[in-house]
C-alpha cells in the first residue's frame, strides 16, 4: 500500500472488492438455465454473495481497530452494502418464479428506507451532524444478508435432504428471515428519522 495514497488502505480495498463482486453475483443469478443449470448458478451467486458479505464484516472492524477510517470508506462502504443487497434481491425476483410474492414488499421497504436515510444523512452531514451506526441498523443489515442468502440457497438445501423437497416451495427460512428483515428495515429507518428529524424539521 502506498503511504501517499491512504485511500487504498486494506479496509477500502475490501470495500472495493465487495463493490466489484456485486455485478458478478447479479450476473450469476441471471444466468439462463440454457447456459448453466440453475443449481450451479445459484451456488455461484450464493458463494459470491457470502464472500461479499464477509468483506462487509471485515472492512469496518479493520478500519476501526487500525485507525484507517477515511472519507472514501464512509462514502463507498454503505453504498456497496446497498448495491449488494438491493441489486441481488432485484435479480432474484426477476430470475426465479418460486420467490414469495409478498417478499417484493420487503424489497420496496428496503429501497425506500435506504433512499430516505441516505437523503437525510446528506442533509444533516452538510450541517456537521453525524449519527453513528446503531445496533438496529446493524441488525437490519445482518437480517437483509440472511434473507438474500436464504433466497439463493434455501431451495438447494431442502432438495438435498431426503423427503424435504416440498419445503423448497414453502421456503420457511426465507419467509421468517424476510419478515424479520422487513420489520428491522422499517424500525431502523424510523429510529434514524427520529434522531435526525429535528435537524430538517421545516418548523424549526
Amino acid at each position: 500500500m502506498s503511504k501517499d495514497n491512504p485511500k487504498l488502505n486494506l479496509p477500502n480495498r475490501l470495500t472495493l472488492a465487495r463493490l466489484i463482486m456485486v455485478p458478478f453475483c447479479i450476473a450469476a443469478v441471471l444466468l439462463p438455465a440454457s447456459l448453466v443449470p440453475e443449481t450451479v448458478s445459484r451456488l455461484i451467486a450464493f458463494a459470491l454473495f457470502v464472500a461479499a458479505s464477509f468483506t462487509d464484516c471485515l472492512d469496518g472492524k479493520i478500519a476501526r481497530k487500525r485507525g484507517l477510517i477515511t472519507d472514501f470508506g464512509k462514502l463507498v462502504d454503505p453504498l456497496a452494502d446497498k448495491f449488494m443487497v438491493i441489486g441481488t434481491m432485484m435479480a432474484v425476483f426477476y430470475r426465479y418464479e418460486n420467490v414469495k410474492a409478498w417478499l417484493f414488499w420487503v424489497l420496496i421497504a428496503i429501497i425506500f428506507r435506504e433512499l430516505g436515510v441516505t437523503s437525510l444523512r446528506l442533509v444533516t452531514a452538510g450541517r456537521g451532524v453525524v449519527v453513528a451506526a446503531s445496533i438496529l441498523g446493524k441488525i437490519k443489515t445482518v437480517s437483509q444478508i440472511v434473507t438474500v442468502s436464504s433466497l439463493l440457497a434455501e431451495p438447494l438445501i431442502w432438495n438435498l435432504i431426503p423427503g424435504c423437497g416440498s419445503m423448497a416451495a414453502l421456503q420457511p427460512i426465507s419467509t421468517v428471515s424476510g419478515i424479520f428483515s422487513g420489520i428491522m428495515t422499517v424500525w431502523s429507518g424510523a429510529d434514524y428519522f427520529r434522531k435526525l428529524w429535528k435537524y430538517v424539521d421545516p418548523q424549526n
